[in-house]
């Protein structure tokens, strides 16, 4: 098997997502597909904590580090300085 990565966790919960809402699949199934989904879920949750840490640890600020919140609203067009 394959090492998972956050993508690879994120690609399945996709798939997983969209095989309940089709609802074709049995109760049991369904249960055991959403109980892969939940530890899917955890586990992307894990990775997306430890990497706003990550961010927030290499962030500076006039020389010193200093944690920042991370500004999710339309912050992807900035470029990033070196």
């Amino acid at each position: 098997m394959a090492k998972k990565t956050f993508e690879t966790a994120l690609s399945r919960l996709e798939e997983i997502t969209r095989e309940l809402e089709e609802g074709e699949l049995s109760l049991e199934n369904s249960l055991k597909k959403f109980d892969e989904g939940i530890k899917l879920a955890d586990y992307c949750n894990a990775r997306l904590t430890e990497a706003k840490a990550k961010v927030e640890i290499l962030l500076k600020k006039d020389g010193e580090l200093k944690a920042e919140p991370f500004d999710e609203a339309g912050s992807g067009d900035q470029e990033l300085s070196e």
